[in-house]
């Protein structure tokens, strides 16, 4: 039998693969399943430049220490530069690339807990 012909290919939508935190500088982080997100970033994680830093997982090197990994490609991150990044129920404003590491960094407009399989959306800030 064929496929039924209301039945579209649907794009598979980008979700958090990974979540970490670096709680002392040049020290080995922590892999979560779930973190609360706060204004000054995520609970747990040492403060720096940006309170989140957020990353392709394909650009994911040994030595990256973004705090959160999506699914998102590159290009699409490096295009939301500007824009709001909603990931499950937070919301982040995308406020730059992340100097010379992959990703980008990213203030909290909106806190709240993500968890490892939470969709990831970027959308235009209607301000």
């Amino acid at each position: 039998m064929s496929d039924s012909p209301d039945q579209t290919a649907r794009p598979v939508p980008a979700t958090v693969q990974g979540l970490h935190v670096y709680p002392v500088k040049g020290e080995p982080g922590r892999d979560l399943t779930d973190v609360l997100v706060e204004a000054e970033g995520l609970e747990g994680d040492r403060r720096k430049k940006a309170p989140v830093q957020v990353v392709a997982a394909q650009d994911v090197r040994d030595d990256t220490r973004a705090n959160l990994v999506v699914t998102l490609t590159s290009e699409a991150l490096a295009r939301s530069v500007g824009a709001v990044l909603r990931v499950g129920d937070v919301e982040l404003d995308v406020t730059g690339p992340a100097g010379g590491c992959p990703g980008v960094y990213a203030a909290v407009r909106r806190p709240g807990t993500v968890r490892l399989g939470d969709p990831v959306a970027t959308e235009t800030d209607p301000d």
